[in-house]
């Protein structure tokens, strides 16, 4: 075989293979949007296109109170999770102490050990501490499970900063809390969006720790979903999921473009910065050359 055709063929495998992958991901996702407009409760058969499952699911009542218990449950544990790992992540990096890279290394461990440990140990935590199950357990468990993804996303963005800018900051006679809000955070603030979203999507989705954490009267979307298996899941699920899918697109759309803006107008104000500093050197260069004459 020569080296054209088993380049060929190594290109049509590396294809055949990612478009394997991309189907076993999206496929189920497809399926899912295209059951939503089934005229039929039965999940498995297409029985013709209709939305009246869309307008089941805006009369649902419950169904939208249960959303949003979710949403609020998300959007608490999120706005915690990312002032207390964007506080953390520039803290660890900025300062050096004894015992740094053991607390660094524990962060860690909510994303590698399993997730059902970590809602026994939480809920074990808040049971000594004396507090009930209910929305406020649910936003500490979630806490638990989110903050070490928006403290390595806000970390991985300070390690690319240029730390000169923040140095100049201070030297200039600015305090620690004028150059974090004016110098670091606009330039760490596409890191903190991407964690603030990928904390939401976390916890909006998560099952496991707020099925421990939860009261009789307190129920998330996850929860209410994985009831209905036993009797079937209800058409206008499917419908919902399809709404918060596009949602979710939306807002990533969104965030994206969010953080390339702030990534021009960082690179601009830079721009701006040098040439004013060139301009600088180049008047105290032409003093230099009248004096001299």
């Amino acid at each position: 075989m020569s080296r054209k055709a088993k380049r060929r063929l190594t290109e049509g495998l590396f294809n055949l293979y990612g478009f394997l992958v991309y189907g076993f991901l999206y496929i189920p996702v497809i399926v899912m949007v295209v059951f939503s407009f089934n005229d039929s409760t039965n999940n498995q058969i297409w029985n013709g296109f209709t939305t009246e499952w869309y307008g089941t699911l805006m009369s649902d009542s419950e169904l939208w109170r249960i959303l949003l218990t979710t949403v609020v449950i998300a959007i608490i544990s999120t706005v915690i999770a990312v002032v207390l790992g964007t506080i953390g992540a520039v803290g660890m990096s900025r300062t050096d102490f004894k015992g740094k890279k053991l607390i660094s290394t524990l962060l860690y461990i909510p994303i590698i050990i399993p997730e059902i440990v970590l809602a026994v140990a939480t809920l074990l935590v808040i049971r000594k501490a004396g507090l009930g199950l209910g929305m406020l357990a649910m936003c500490m468990g979630n806490v638990t499970l989110i903050l070490p993804y928006v403290y390595i996303t806000v970390k991985s963005r300070l390690t690319g900063m240029d730390q000169s800018i923040e140095e100049a900051s201070l030297d200039l006679g600015a305090n620690r809390s004028y150059t974090f809000l004016h110098v670091i955070l606009p330039n760490i603030l596409p890191g903190v969006v991407s964690g603030a979203f990928m904390a939401f999507t976390l916890a909006f989705g998560d099952l496991v720790i707020v099925s421990f954490m939860a009261n009789a009267t307190t129920v998330t979307l996850p929860m209410d979903v994985y009831s209905m298996l036993k009797r079937g899941i209800r058409p206008e699920i499917n419908a919902l999921s399809t709404v918060i899918l596009v949602a979710f697109l939306v807002g990533i759309t969104a965030s994206k473009l969010i953080s390339s803006h702030i990534d021009k107008m960082n690179r601009r104000k830079g721009l701006e910065e040098n040439e004013r500093k060139e301009g600088e050197e180049d008047e105290g260069y032409e003093g230099r050359v009248i004096i001299l004459e």
